[in-house]
């Protein structure tokens, strides 16, 4: 190794860092991971995933009756992404690469490594608006059978292999503020070695700093992920385009989502580009039982509930729930208030509402079939009546006059006029009457049911909200909900940092959030769900078989 203490270093052991490392021990590199977390926290953000992977003209779409291929993969992508940039040549060129990746061998390359899938395919994003624009025009959420655990799974076992066989030192604790640079070339790290930590996953870890350490290898790979945590940088890179930046946020991500190495990396000569362009949810509602601060659930909604802003007032078409979360988004900041409500009824909830997050589906996380058949039975799953029950923003109540007062108890000031709140729910169930409807939703409803994954267990049939057959009512306040940097290093197709005048910074690779999951910003604007962990691998493998041919 020429002096140095690896062939290459990993600065972040989650999903992408833990990929990009499997890959190195396959070419028989020696490796040192790097995480300023305790070892609880080995696999990142990816843990706490519902375990959600885009795939396109999959067995699993076949037999539920979806007709997808790369073309329309790759019409919806270039749809949703609008690359208008010139900065946008390497985040397209990545995009293109991870369609194909997807409609080709991601799901032989995962399920050799033991992954497997929920049989019913989940349909994210759903648009709304014409062909060439934003939205999944069929279902291709592939939920991982035992969520995020599983899909970390096969990478942390093959870096621990690749411990015991003296390829992989994983230094957890660890802290790194510099890039080292010699003659241009990136050749190393340096950082504080932070005092132990016996905290469980998630919780944040001290800061206290017990020591430094620098190492050199010949290159460094960056997979440290996003700002999400770090709700003074999101505010700062807000764009204008969405409004001012939201005063109250929840995060849906740990605190150790800090964005710290992205300055890092970019003081070291590395171009960021589309800092501007973030994913962050509006379904977001109060963890009552937080691991981590101002911690928040999303809310994965089927597209019944009525969506109304602070004020009592219906969304605009297509600003359904689950169909344009950034559309949604934008409306939401130019109303001059942060907060929204969904307002529902039993039968919605014990159909539609589903949880982001492993901790908050134990049925597909432990594998349980019998948990899971569970759900095509009456009543809401566990958790969600947890949220229902103990839940801050959750109001249920027998008649609208009571629900829409209380909703006013539960926010500073009393914004809703219960006769307009009244007028919205009337007027949305008269359209029920025939089996045709000029309002969009309630034709959305329909034809989401002629899907056969939506009808069994997604979409509930529909019915009028002040049914008392289909009560009690129920509302839910929501917050903005930080989670994904869409933006970040400039990479080329061999994850190669770049420098702002194009040209690769000799020594430095990156990999998942941290890298925009490709090209510094594979998505363009906007995602189709399902990509993040998907970016992480396929970026990860990139960067770690890039890493393996250089050293």
């Amino acid at each position: 190794m020429n002096g140095n203490d690896a062939d290459v270093i990993i600065v972040g052991a989650g999903l992408a860092g833990l990929v990009a490392a499997a890959e190195l021990v396959d070419a028989g590199k020696k490796v040192i991971v790097l995480d300023q977390e305790p070892p609880a926290s080995l696999g990142g953000q990816a843990f706490w995933s519902f375990g959600g992977l885009f795939l396109v003209d999959s067995p699993e779409q076949r037999r539920m009756r979806i007709r997808d291929s790369r073309d329309l993969a790759l019409q919806d992508w270039l749809g949703s992404a609008g690359f208008d940039r010139v900065e946008d040549r390497w985040p397209r060129a990545w995009a293109e690469a991870y369609v194909n990746f997807a409609a080709g061998e991601k799901r032989s390359w995962l399920r050799a490594r033991g992954l497997r899938w929920f049989p019913v395919v989940g349909w994210a994003e759903r648009g709304g608006y014409t062909a060439n624009a934003h939205g999944n025009s069929v279902p291709r959420f592939h939920v991982t059978w035992g969520t995020g655990p599983a899909v970390i799974d096969p990478f942390v076992r093959r870096a621990r292999e690749g411990e015991e066989h003296g390829l992989v030192s994983l230094r957890f604790r660890h802290r790194v503020t510099q890039l080292t640079v010699t003659n241009g070339v990136v050749d190393g790290v340096a950082g504080q070695v932070l005092e132990p930590s016996g905290v469980e996953r998630g919780v944040a870890s001290s800061r206290a700093a017990v020591g430094d350490f620098t190492l050199r290898a010949q290159a460094v790979v960056v997979t440290s992920g996003g700002i999400g945590a770090n709700h003074d940088l999101v505010r700062r890179n807000w764009p204008p385009r969405m409004g001012n930046p939201p005063r109250h946020m929840l995060s849906g991500v740990p605190d150790h989502v800090d964005g710290l190495v992205l300055g890092i990396s970019q003081a070291a000569g590395a171009s960021i580009i589309n800092p501007d362009r973030m994913w962050h949810y509006t379904e977001g509602i109060q963890n009552w039982a937080p691991i981590w601060s101002r911690h928040g659930i999303r809310i994965l909604p089927g597209p019944s509930s009525l969506w109304l802003d602070a004020l009592g007032r219906r969304l605009p078409v297509p600003l359904f729930p689950g169909f344009d979360t950034l559309g949604t988004l934008e409306h939401i900041m130019k109303t001059g208030h942060e907060h929204t409500w969904f307002i529902l009824t039993q039968k919605i909830i014990e159909k539609e509402f589903a949880l982001s997050g492993s901790e908050q589906n134990p049925d597909l996380t432990g594998k349980d079939v019998r948990m899971v058949l569970s759900r095509a039975l009456p009543g809401a799953p566990a958790p969600v009546e947890a949220f229902k029950r103990k839940g801050a923003d959750f109001i249920v109540e027998k008649n609208l006059p009571d629900l829409v007062r209380r909703m006013n108890e539960l926010t500073p000031e009393p914004l809703l006029d219960p006769a307009q709140v009244e007028r919205e729910v009337r007027a949305r169930d008269r359209e029920l009457d025939n089996p045709f409807s000029k309002d969009a939703q309630i034709t959305a409803i329909r034809g989401a049911r002629n899907y056969l994954g939506d009808k069994l267990i997604r979409v509930a049939k529909p019915h009028r909200l002040l049914d008392p057959k289909a009560g009690p009512l129920i509302a839910v306040r929501l917050h903005i909900l930080t989670r994904k940097t869409l933006g970040g290093l400039e990479t080329d197709l061999s994850s190669r940092v770049l420098r702002p005048d194009g040209e690769p910074l000799p020594g430095l690779y990156a990999a998942g959030e941290a890298a925009g999951f490709g090209g510094g910003g594979m998505h363009g604007y906007r995602a189709l769900e399902g990509t993040f962990l998907g970016g992480c691998i396929f970026s990860g493998r990139a960067a770690g078989r890039a890493a393996a041919g250089a050293v």
